[in-house]
């Protein structure tokens, strides 16, 4: 649910403030108009009307006024307007929204039932060998009919949904398209395969199971008999325990084309922070198939050491024959690692003051309609969507009144790391597979968001039933700080500045031990930005003076691993319609001449020109950015033109660090982030290739279900349905002070897709909230014309008191669950990331 921006009426403390005020005014004026008051009442005048001349208007409406003094004296100072949302009803459903908590469960029901035939086991309890249902959500509709729809030109598309099941008694999962909903007569289901590159997909690439039980025993049975062992090297045990004071969690890919599934386990610290706190043993584990008995320990790593089994690696210790590694400090009371200021440094010159905030005195510029997700602000509108996978999307893109873009969504989140011991050597996580959207957070309102955002709500329909998070995205404007545009001027109308306003919508997601903020801002003159910042905790590694070529040691025994961070977006372009076309615009040097050329500096000169080349077709559009940003890539539509006869385009602007992946040659990375590989590319838009990547790619690098390479089949790019796949992300070389915490002013990256001859000027320059200001004749004021738009004086509301909700968890009947403790919330957030509470 949204958080209700009613203002509300001044408290008793804050009225009392006021009195308190205005009887220490009262008195420091009364010496100084006690003239004018004795002259007032000998004339007559009515005692009640010469104090309101004298003092000023007091209040009037209780908790209505606020006085203020000003250069006119005290003057009357109105609460600010309401900054409620302004509510917009959507010129259409919301097609691409996910299912509702009843049509979720509804369907899920309907999978229930004996003559689907699924033999369903509830996911909660389900063991790897039964079958259970891992994920329901809505089905993007075919785009086609998504466009006739938004046209007018049809009615809405049928509403489908695809429900993914793990068949644990066959070892296959199977991804079911069911529809047309509302569920009927009509309503079937089949296999949806014609989004994937592969017929199965293999088991051993399925998610983790929410039920960790089988994991954690086989845990718990491998160190558990090692509890002298790591007392002695670490100080701590892993029995399997929820008061364990060792911890473990799992590296990625487990499988290289799903014939097989193993992983490598690293310990930690059981305590906050624990990312930071790794320990110096592996196991390295066998988990193929469906049957726990056959899982199995294949080798130990310590130090370096490497053991076929655990009865090796305790007679190295018995014997003394173990070569030792520096053993964590343990009684470390600095925490360090926690977000507490105890041991932070000393207070800083005026800190104690809360800082500056925003506020809307005139109330919201922007229009939500919450229940069809749609939005509205200064000429832009579009719709939002929300996914399991990778949470928050958008579509249908409008900027004054023609569609810029039908769908921008994130599509994978790797990060691949680098070291000399197995855990930081051998870890390529994709986070689609753990599911951005299903660990989305609710907003700290003021911390993440300005406390005036407008805050929406997500719902994923997962393993263990429904969950909301009622705080889950964020809208706000917000002034960037500096103009859009200036001049200063002295000829007529030549001098001003445009207010850079912009709306951003947010959402963040906590995979594990990273925190990802995603952010689409909306530009007053049709630009978009799109941005991915980072914050949370680094995946420590173990240091040693080896370890130095792959990180910085920022801890007695604990460093901070180089790993890239690639993140993924879709971005389906319809420059004035769907038939656009793509530009290489680049920068080249020429040497000429000219009839003019003076000899002083010779014969010829250099400069750069401009070389526009269309890129024709997929088998040429894998691109890279242009060295010193000598150039940019622009979606046009060559069928439609402005004014000066250009073609409408809207060109892309790299921002902050748009990277792509750095190994492009691991057997870990072989076919399945072939996304990765390139700052963008460009294909011819097909329903059957959403997306780039899928759940089950991560542990597939080597035969994945959506092999990003197979979309270029040579297909034209000439006056066609284009997408663009462009990457952001950053080169992590982690520092001591990504400790703590990451931080998001480093740890960000951005695009910008900005108009090119798409308008025939500046449309920025309608904007009402600018100034023209022109000289005046000598010793006159300056002409001022702010386009009659005052800023409020108003005195804004009191915030409310910082409140946290937290999640709201519905069984897979659809009823309430029960809240759940502290640790059981750690161990569900942590299993879908391979990391376990209890091992």
């Amino acid at each position: 649910m949204p958080q209700d921006h009613r203002y509300q009426p001044l408290s008793k403390e804050v009225e009392d403030e006021i009195h308190e005020e205005e009887v220490t005014a009262t008195m420091a004026k009364k010496k100084y108009f006690e003239t004018k008051t004795i002259l007032a009442l000998l004339c007559g005048v009515l005692l009640v009307p010469t104090a309101n001349w004298i003092f000023g208007p007091t209040n009037l409406i209780e908790g209505e006024l606020v006085q203020s003094f000003g250069s006119e004296g005290r003057q009357p100072v109105s609460l600010c307007e309401t900054s409620d949302l302004l509510s917009i009803q959507a010129p259409r459903k919301n097609i691409w929204k996910n299912l509702s908590i009843k049509e979720a469960t509804d369907i899920r029901d309907w999978l229930w039932q004996p003559e689907r035939g699924l033999n369903l086991t509830k996911s909660a309890i389900a063991a790897d060998n039964d079958n259970a249902i891992f994920l329901i959500e809505a089905y993007v509709p075919p785009k086609a009919a998504a466009l006739a729809y938004l046209n007018g030109s049809a009615e809405a598309p049928p509403k489908y949904a695809h429900a993914v099941v793990h068949h644990g008694n066959t070892e296959q999962i199977v991804d079911y398209l069911i529809g047309p909903l509302p569920l009927s007569s009509k309503t079937s289901m089949r296999p949806l395969t014609e989004i994937y590159h592969r017929p199965e997909i293999p088991y051993n690439a399925h998610g983790f199971n929410p039920n960790s039980t089988t994991m954690g025993l086989l845990l718990g049975s491998t160190f558990g008999p090692m509890s002298d062992i790591t007392m002695d090297l670490f100080g701590g045990i892993s029995k399997g325990h929820a008061n364990d004071t060792l911890i473990g969690s799992a590296t990625a890919p487990m499988s290289y084309d799903g014939s097989w599934r193993k992983a490598w386990v690293g310990l930690k610290l059981n305590v906050p922070g624990h990312y930071l706190f790794p320990v110096d043993l592996y196991a390295y584990f066998d988990l193929s198939g469906t049957d726990p008995s056959q899982w199995k320990l294949l080798k130990l790593v310590y130090n370096g050491q490497v053991f076929a089994s655990e009865a090796e690696f305790r007679q190295a210790w018995s014997e003394g024959k173990l070569k030792k590694s520096k053993k964590p400090v343990l009684d470390d009371t600095s925490e360090w690692a926690t977000r507490t200021r105890k041991n932070k440094g000393g207070r800083r010159d005026l800190d104690d003051r809360a800082g500056p905030r925003s506020v809307s005195f005139d109330g919201l510029r922007f229009r939500v309609d919450q229940e069809e997700q749609y939005l509205t602000w200064m000429d832009w509108s579009l719709y939002l969507g929300f996914e399991r996978d990778m949470g928050l999307n958008f579509w249908d893109l409008n900027f004054k009144g023609e569609r810029i873009i039908y769908e921008i969504s994130p599509q994978e989140a790797m990060a691949q790391y680098s070291g000399t011991d197995p855990h930081q050597a051998t870890t390529v996580f994709l986070d689609r597979a753990f599911g951005m959207g299903a660990s989305v957070k609710e907003l700290m309102v003021g911390y993440d968001c300005p406390a005036e955002a407008v805050y929406l709500p997500a719902t994923v329909h997962t393993a263990t039933g429904s969950s909301t998070r009622l705080n889950a995205i964020c809208i706000f404007e917000k002034d960037s700080t500096k103009p859009l545009s200036r001049h200063t001027g002295w000829l007529k109308d030549e001098m001003g500045a445009i207010k850079g306003y912009e709306l951003t919508v947010r959402s963040i997601s906590t995979v594990g031990n990273y925190d990802y903020l995603f952010d689409l801002t909306l530009q007053l003159d049709g630009t978009l930005e799109l941005r991915v910042s980072a914050s949370g905790y680094l995946q420590g590694g173990v240091w040693d003076s080896s370890q130095a070529p792959y990180g910085h040691q920022i801890r007695d025994t604990s460093m901070g691993s180089l790993h890239d961070h690639v993140i993924n977006y879709k971005v389906d372009f319809d420059i004035a319609g769907t038939r656009n076309s793509l530009m290489s615009t680049m920068l080249e040097m020429e040497e000429t001449t000219a009839p003019w050329v003076d000899e002083d500096w010779g014969e010829t000169f250099k400069q750069q020109r401009v070389v526009r080349k269309m890129i024709k077709s997929e088998n040429d559009s894998k691109l890279e950015y242009a060295k010193n940003m000598e150039g940019m890539y622009i979606v046009t539509n060559e069928e439609e033109h402005n004014s000066w006869g250009n073609a409408r385009g809207y060109a892309i602007h790299p921002g902050a660090s748009t990277i792509h992946l750095t190994n492009l040659d691991c057997k870990r990375t072989e076919n399945n982030v072939n996304w990765a590989k390139h700052s963008l590319a460009v294909t011819r838009r097909h329903d059957n290739e959403p997306y780039s990547s899928s759940m089950w790619n991560i542990h597939l690098p080597g035969k994945p279900t959506v092999d990003f390479y197979k979309f270029f089949d040579g297909e034209s790019l000439e006056q066609e349905d284009l997408v663009v796949w462009l990457n952001l992300g950053t080169h992590h070389l982690p520092r001591a002070e990504d400790s703590p915490q990451t931080l998001t002013n480093v740890a960000t990256s951005s695009v910008l897709l900005t108009p090119y001859n798409f308008h025939d000027y500046d449309v920025s320059m309608d904007a009402l909230n600018a100034i023209i200001l022109n000289a005046p004749e000598p010793g006159k004021p300056w002409k001022v014309d702010e386009n009659g738009v005052k800023p409020s004086y108003c005195v804004p509301p009191k915030l409310p008191d910082f409140s946290y909700t937290g999640l709201l968890q519905f069984e897979e009947d659809g009823s309430p669950a029960t809240p759940a403790e502290i640790m059981e919330q750690r161990r569900i957030a942590e299993s879908w990331h391979g990391l376990h509470a209890q091992i």
